[in-house]
């Protein structure tokens, strides 16, 4: 998990989060159908939808947490936990996965010892599956941070990690 000292002390981090969701609060109504809009916005500013984030929402819109998670978890594009700063999406959907897409996840997990879903603890990386990113004739296919690697190869996936690494110890120096 995502070390949350680096972003300040825990109190400052919720700080942090109730100022902002009560400033979104303002653009929107105490409906229900809002719970979406406001989702994504929580999600676009910090990565993930953090718990206090959750009961602010429950709170404001009057629905129960449950209800809140069950949503966050159906939809895909959410996350409980915090993205790595490089955040690694290898898509399985079917033209992918026939062209060898389970190998460049199963040599990413591999190679960062974490599973989908999970972030490194260094708050590197984070890996996640998909099931399309729309570049089927480009299978296999695997994003980092959004920029999709087409045609990908386990050894273009060492490649693309260790420019990363290189690139971060130029960066600690």
């Amino acid at each position: 998990m995502h070390d949350q000292k680096e972003n300040g002390t825990c109190q400052e981090v919720q700080a942090n989060i109730t100022q902002f969701m009560q400033e979104i609060f303002h653009t929107y109504k105490k409906q229900k159908d809002n719970l979406i809009p406001i989702l994504e916005e929580v999600q676009e500013k910090f990565g993930y939808i953090p718990k206090e984030a959750q009961k602010e929402i429950s709170e404001f819109l009057e629905i129960p947490m449950a209800e809140i998670y069950g949503v966050i978890t159906f939809y895909s594009r959410f996350t409980l936990e915090p993205k790595g700063k490089y955040a690694i999406s290898v898509c399985l959907g079917t033209a992918c996965f026939v062209k060898g897409s389970r190998k460049i996840m199963d040599r990413l997990t591999q190679r960062l010892n974490i599973e989908p879903g999970q972030t490194t603890e260094d708050g590197l990386f984070s890996i996640d599956e998909t099931r399309c990113v729309g570049a089927c004739g480009l299978a296999p296919v695997f994003t980092v941070n959004g920029e999709v690697h087409g045609k990908a190869t386990v050894k273009m996936l060492d490649t693309v990690l260790d420019e990363i690494l290189e690139k971060e110890k130029t960066v600690e120096k």
